[in-house]
């Protein structure tokens, strides 16, 4: 009889647990509002898609409204507002290159904006239906610039870069290399089109965001809008050439300046006497992307385009032909009550030879060279505009 009794005891207990493990068995699993969109990339000379899910969990009780009443429950509102708003943050961004562990890859963003209508009735539907699941309804806005763009026009791998140091380099000098640097951001070069350095840059003056800075003229410097553009059109010509693409005009500074060292490796412009263009022969579009380093204060210039197989050397300058440095020039400078302040050194005149060899499979296919001839070159010291040695 004790036997019995304690089974008697445990059977209802046993269906009870039972039972709940029934219902939690059966128990509703959350519902979740899906964004689906595929994304693309550039890796390794190829386009590659994969898919983009983002999913949200709606309010139980806000569903369990909904379908009582077969229409989108006011309690779903401010979760909507939420993920209305993170979608429509994911704003579209054009393709750009990045170097990842030493491989580059290309990369965009298409935006997304928001169907709010169209996303309630997908929701309205799915709980009608008994489902658990319900697309967010979007428009995409895809970047003019995509990564699609870059494989139509044959741009998949990294042909070159460039780079140069402005380190040392006064505010407003660095104010201009940036300003001409973003200037030459992520343009395209057309097949056979010839890059005009002058003509990409525009006009130089406050209007365009120059400021004034040392240029060289007559002799010695002067304050003139733009002065520190020279750093960007060496630093582009240094990516160019080591492309192995054809330089078509190009130009030396007077006297060597070493923020454009090594030397010789340098292209000097002022227009619209002197000027830097290169020819386009890959028979694809060429990317151009700037970057730079405040805190090193370095600029690079890095091109994309298609594979021509180039295996592109550049030596090392042979510099000979060495004469005095000249006597030292003088240039106003509000700055110098009394006395003299240094603005640049004094340079002796030199030649410098640098080689260009350019292979393809192995086989020399072009080999040319870089001559720069630079005078001697004075001391520059800025005096009080008021003194007797500028007359």
């Amino acid at each position: 009889m004790m036997k019995r009794s304690r089974l008697s005891m445990l059977l209802p207990l046993l269906a009870l647990g039972t039972a709940a493990r029934a219902q939690e068995t059966h128990s509703p699993s959350p519902f979740k509002l899906i964004l689906v969109d595929n994304q693309s990339k550039i890796q390794k000379g190829e386009l590659k898609t994969s898919t983009l899910a983002k999913s949200w969990t709606l309010p139980g009780d806000g569903v369990k409204r909904s379908k009582k009443y077969n229409k989108i429950s006011s309690t779903l509102m401010p979760t909507l507002d939420r993920i209305e708003a993170q979608v429509n943050a994911h704003q579209p961004l054009p393709a750009v290159f990045k170097n990842v562990g030493g491989q580059w890859i290309a990369t965009d963003q298409t935006g997304w904006i928001f169907d709010r209508d169209g996303t309630k009735d997908n929701i309205r539907k799915a709980i009608g239906g008994g489902k658990n699941e319900a697309r967010v309804a979007f428009r995409r806005v895809v970047p003019q610039r995509s990564v699609k763009v870059l494989v139509q026009r044959g741009v998949l791998w990294h042909v070159a870069g460039g780079k140069s140091s402005y380190a040392g380099s006064p505010d407003f000098r660095e104010k201009n290399i940036l300003v001409g640097a973003s200037k030459l951001d992520n343009f395209f070069i057309a097949p056979d089109h010839e890059f005009d350095f002058n003509e990409e840059i525009g006009q130089i003056d406050a209007s365009t965001g120059f400021v004034p800075g040392f240029i060289i003229s007559g002799g010695t410097l002067a304050k003139e809008d733009g002065g520190g553009i020279c750093q960007v059109s060496t630093t582009i010509f240094r990516a160019l050439y080591s492309a192995g693409l054809p330089v078509t005009d190009r130009s030396e500074h007077s006297h060597r300046v070493k923020y454009y060292d090594p030397v010789g490796f340098e292209a000097t412009v002022y227009a619209p006497s002197k000027n830097l263009k290169v020819k386009n022969d890959t028979g694809a579009h060429l990317l151009i992307q700037a970057s730079w380093n405040r805190a090193e204060q370095s600029l690079r210039f890095d091109v994309f385009g298609a594979n021509t197989g180039r295996e592109v050397t550049v030596s090392g300058p042979v510099i000979s032909d060495f004469l005095a440095p000249a006597a030292p020039s003088y240039t106003p400078d509000d700055r110098v009550a009394a006395g003299r302040r240094l603005l640049d050194t004094e340079m002796q005149g030199m030649t410098s030879v640098i080689t260009r060899t350019v292979k393809v499979g192995g086989k020399t296919v072009s080999t040319d060279t870089l001559r720069s001839v630079y005078r001697p070159w004075g001391a520059v010291y800025g005096v009080n505009p008021a003194d007797a040695r500028l007359n």
